[in-house]
């Protein structure tokens, strides 16, 4: 079978990690797709998480948004990086038909950068946009900072207009570019913990009779917080597993987060899936003007236990309050499908089965190929 591309925003963890369950449900259903990955985020998640042979170009394929940590942002120079970047997007999405077209490549999958969708159309391949949120509705809150980049949006946007369809997670906003027939909803996508809580703190040596807390602030880091002075007492124990030790232990990061009681973070859609797919209370702080988060603290009460700290309790380690606040929020009045990888996996199959069928080429012969790891 041909290979599909999955072109992943390189910004955090939350885009890979939810594209890396859906290759590893496409996986499941068919073993003989081949997974070819565009995207800067870390190679390492990549590695430790894919399930099938892959080959990955660590090339940026968007600029996201510029972090100086975790929690802030410098939205002059995220501005900035995307108006050089989608400047020159023509000659990009060319030099990537030119890409897709060489591997043979019969389906492109976007979370979410807009060159997937130009590069596809150039190609005469189709592309499916697969997330919560688009970079045009992100980088409309920052219009302050628009004035040398009349068109940034625009561009962004004609690029989106191209996508064959769009598939929809939940806690969604910005899909004003798209045709709305195109725009079909499917559930989360979250990774769920395999191993029970007893053998997750087991492995890790983590203490079965006090309360754990997570502290999860991704590979930015946060800048002044002190885990050594945090008003806790004996009740709680916060955990600091670096992430090599959980996958040597046969573990995965949602093990972990299945096996606590609380996540201290700040609100994205990854960490959030995660709490929702593994009944996990959620604390959480401001993160800088970010148009999702006003989305996600909307919506995130209805499925999940969760309470807001302030930045500066937070930094200056008065967390109890809070930590208990989010154990006694009222339990989530809904219970969400977390299945959507598989959903998605589903529809891309069959978009590909189809597509391979069309061009008269199908064969149940398994092909090898050389892979990047």
């Amino acid at each position: 079978m041909p290979p599909i591309a999955f072109y992943i925003s390189g910004h955090g963890f939350g885009h890979a990690a939810r594209q890396v369950e859906i290759m590893n449900a496409v996986a499941v259903r068919r073993p003989d797709l081949r997974i070819m990955i565009r995207s800067e985020a870390a190679r390492w998640l990549f590695e430790r998480t894919v399930v099938p042979p892959f080959d990955l170009d660590a090339r940026p394929c968007d600029t996201g948004v510029t972090q100086i940590d975790s929690l802030r942002l410098d939205e002059a120079k995220t501005i900035a990086d995307a108006r050089a970047f989608y400047t020159g997007l023509d000659d990009r999405a060319d030099a990537e038909a030119l890409l897709l077209g060489s591997r043979d490549v019969r389906l492109v999958v976007s979370d979410a950068p807009p060159l997937a969708c130009a590069a596809a159309a150039r190609a005469g391949i189709p592309s499916v946009v697969v997330t919560n949120f688009t970079w045009d509705w992100i980088y409309e809150a920052y219009g302050e900072h628009l004035g040398a980049s009349p068109d940034l949006i625009p561009a962004i946007q004609k690029a989106y207009r191209l996508a064959t369809a769009v598939w929809r997670l939940p806690m969604h906003g910005g899909f004003d570019a798209f045709r709305p027939q195109s725009v079909v909803d499917v559930p989360f996508v979250a990774r769920h913990g395999r191993h029970a809580p007893e053998e997750t703190k087991r492995r890790l040596g983590l203490p079965s009779n006090r309360r754990l807390v997570l502290p999860s602030f991704g590979g930015y880091g946060l800048e002044g917080l002190n885990l050594d002075a945090l008003d806790l007492d004996d009740a709680w124990h916060v955990v600091r597993v670096p992430d090599a030790a959980i996958y040597e232990a046969g573990l995965r990061y949602e093990d972990l987060v299945r096996a606590v009681d609380v996540v201290v973070t700040k609100p994205g859609y990854g960490i959030i899936s995660e709490c929702i797919a593994n009944d996990t209370a959620l604390l959480y702080t401001s993160r800088g003007r970010f148009a999702e988060y006003d989305v996600l603290v909307r919506e995130m009460p209805k499925y999940l236990r969760c309470a807001h700290i302030e930045m500066d309790q937070l930094l200056a380690g008065r967390w109890r309050a809070a930590l208990d606040a989010a154990l006694r929020a009222p339990e989530p009045t809904q219970r969400p499908r977390t299945d959507g990888a598989v959903i998605v996996a589903d529809m891309i199959c069959a978009r590909v089965e189809r597509r391979v069928r069309d061009a008269g080429t199908d064969s149940p012969r398994r092909r090898t190929t050389d892979v990047s790891r």
